[in-house]
């Protein structure tokens, strides 16, 4: 069983910049891989960034070369480092971890960007 808390979203205007940590505990290793998704009102939950062991990182267009997402093994932790935010970028941002064939979800944390 894994569970996954998220923290750090909240409140910023255009083109500020905030970041997310979401620490797993349970039965978690490096090579589990673990994500960033987000879900706007409305629309369906979508992927922002994925990651394995740390490395081979992927983004969805949207935010490449704005979002870059970290992970530190040893912590059991990812962040995700979001720059240069938008109004779009609003929306509630989940943890996410795939272990063997399982996946788990945290409880979301709601990012606003004001214009």
């Amino acid at each position: 069983q894994v569970q996954l808390v998220e923290s750090g979203g909240g409140l910023v205007q255009t083109g500020g910049s905030l970041g997310l940590s979401c620490k797993a505990s349970g039965n978690i290793v490096s090579s589990d891989t673990m994500a960033w998704y987000r879900q706007a009102p409305g629309k369906q939950r979508e992927l922002v960034a994925r990651t394995r062991s740390g490395r081979y990182p992927n983004y969805s267009d949207s935010v490449e070369g704005r979002f870059t997402i970290g992970r530190d093994n040893a912590k059991q932790t990812i962040y995700l480092q979001m720059n240069s935010l938008k109004p779009e970028d609003t929306a509630v941002y989940y943890c996410y971890a795939k272990v063997d064939t399982v996946v788990y979800w945290g409880q979301g944390t709601q990012v606003t960007v004001s214009s």
